[in-house]
């Protein structure tokens, strides 16, 4: 008995950010990020096409798989690997550390019963901690999906999660 394996197709997808965003070197981050968006991740298959399309393109853009792969991992907001539903991105940077980052994080950690990098086996939460989410001054701060808080304290936290059901 042989398993079908499903294709997806990121043809449509990609055509669409190039033409969206061009094609040059500096419109790859938005060309990628169009796909975490899509699929809430990129998917290793979609390197390939990324670099095929580029290269038909007029500018003939050169790019590797793994320059594309680099740009994707080196980048907190975009991710190779299938997350939750919902994604929490925590700030663990000093500013945010110091304004009560540490207690704000053990509630997580108790409330997701998950640790950073982790994704809950219902596929709801995925747990990423990030060195900045780049708005100090109202740590501390997190993000779920695209939404962000600030000056959160562990008490709120419950209420927070409550939305995302």
């Amino acid at each position: 008995m042989t398993v079908g394996v499903i294709k997806r197709d990121f043809t449509k997808i990609i055509t669409s950010a190039i033409e969206k965003h061009g094609a040059s070197r500096e419109a790859l981050i938005p060309i990628l990020s169009e796909i975490n968006r899509s699929y809430g991740y990129i998917p290793a298959e979609a390197f390939p096409e990324i670099k095929k399309q580029l290269h038909q393109t007029d500018s003939q853009v050169r790019v590797s798989e793994s320059q594309l792969l680099s740009l994707a991992s080196f980048y907190h907001m975009l991710s190779t690997k299938a997350l939750g539903r919902h994604v929490i991105r925590f700030c663990e940077s000093a500013p945010c550390h110091v304004m009560g980052g540490r207690e704000l994080f053990k509630t997580l950690n108790s409330e997701l019963k998950l640790q950073p990098g982790e994704t809950s086996l219902d596929r709801k939460w995925s747990f990423i901690t990030t060195s900045c989410l780049g708005i100090c001054g109202v740590g501390p701060v997190l993000m779920v999906d695209e939404d962000v808080y600030g000056n959160v304290r562990p008490e709120e936290v419950a209420q927070i999660l409550a939305r995302y059901d």
